[in-house]
């Protein structure tokens, strides 16, 4: 019988105006306790956000969006956040914010390939 892993995911969403709540997905967070694994992948979908949020700076969402990425991975250049156990950098990731990178609340899950999972749900929920 194949080993089911625990995992839990979160979508990764642009908000230009927070107070209009209108957002983009821009990307998936994922995380297994079990397996120490975490991952975070962004895909910005540029002509969308030139006409969901004109005038908007792509280039320093760009690079706030590198961030999640870096701490995911656990870059020593992210930060001490990124040095953290995976668990607790995806809650980080995953915290409740009100600025222009948010989450969806975390969601869990099982499966028992974590990369396929990964691929399948950034498939249906952001590309």
């Amino acid at each position: 019988m194949q080993e089911l892993n625990r995992y839990e995911f979160a979508v990764v969403r642009f908000v230009p105006r927070v107070e209009r709540e209108e957002f983009v997905n821009v990307g998936l967070a994922m995380m297994c306790k079990r397996k120490r694994w975490l991952k975070v992948e962004i895909k910005l979908p540029e002509e969308l956000l030139h006409v969901f949020a004109p005038g908007f700076d792509l280039t320093l969402l760009k690079k706030q969006l590198q961030a999640l990425t870096d701490i995911a991975a656990g870059s020593g250049s992210a930060g001490p956040v990124a040095l953290y156990p995976v668990e607790e950098r995806f809650r980080w990731i995953s915290a409740v914010k009100s600025s222009v990178i948010q989450t969806s609340r975390p969601h869990p899950g099982l499966c028992a390939d974590l990369e396929e999972t990964f691929d399948r749900l950034f498939s249906e929920l952001v590309s």
